[in-house]
């Protein structure tokens, strides 16, 4: 049976306080935060905390608020040197019974993604754990990119052919040229 371990990021539901927020810092070791940077594929995971609290919402749900801080590594898309990221990150979920989440759905019918993307369904455990990799995931640079790292034009055709270049896939600005040109004549 799980117990609330507030170091380990998990509180078992029934064990949390209705009346008082329960508290959580997360601070990986550097062996923890090795094994995270691989798994998402960083080169390095310096810094890395998660802070906040658990509180009772309402009759049966439950919300987790805190900050997310970290720095991570990541190579340059362009030139792979390695790129340093500050990420800090207010971060809330809002943990609600299924029967709640989906009162107004028929068996079988198709739902659309809600706008509030914030609300999980409760199970027996919250995990702030959990909660504080996928936060630093969804936070990361897609596309880290050094000072002055840029992709210039790459210009490629057969022998006897002309290139085509970005410009001339941009059929709106030969007709923005072609206004401004008749603009200027009258």
């Amino acid at each position: 049976m799980t117990q609330n371990d507030p170091k380990a990021g998990e509180f078992r539901v029934s064990g949390l306080s209705t009346r008082h927020p329960t508290g959580f810092d997360l601070q990986p070791a550097p062996a923890e935060r090795e094994a995270i940077a691989e798994r998402l594929g960083l080169s390095a995971l310096k810094k890395l905390r998660f802070e906040g609290e658990i509180a009772a919402d309402g009759a049966r749900g439950w919300a987790l608020q805190g900050r997310l801080g970290a720095t991570v590594v990541q190579p340059c898309v362009v030139t792979l040197v390695p790129v340093t990221t500050r990420i800090d990150e207010d971060v809330e979920r809002i943990y609600m019974p299924e029967t709640q989440i989906a009162k107004d759905l028929e068996p079988g019918a198709e739902i659309e993604m809600p706008e509030d993307t914030s609300i999980e369904p409760l199970g027996r455990v919250i995990s702030a754990y959990d909660v504080m990799i996928e936060s630093l995931s969804l936070a990361l640079p897609q596309y880290p990119r050094a000072d002055g790292a840029d992709l210039g034009q790459a210009v490629f055709a057969e022998d006897g052919v002309t290139p085509l270049k970005d410009e001339d896939t941009k059929p709106f600005s030969a007709l923005a040229a072609l206004r401004d040109e008749l603009d200027k004549k009258s």
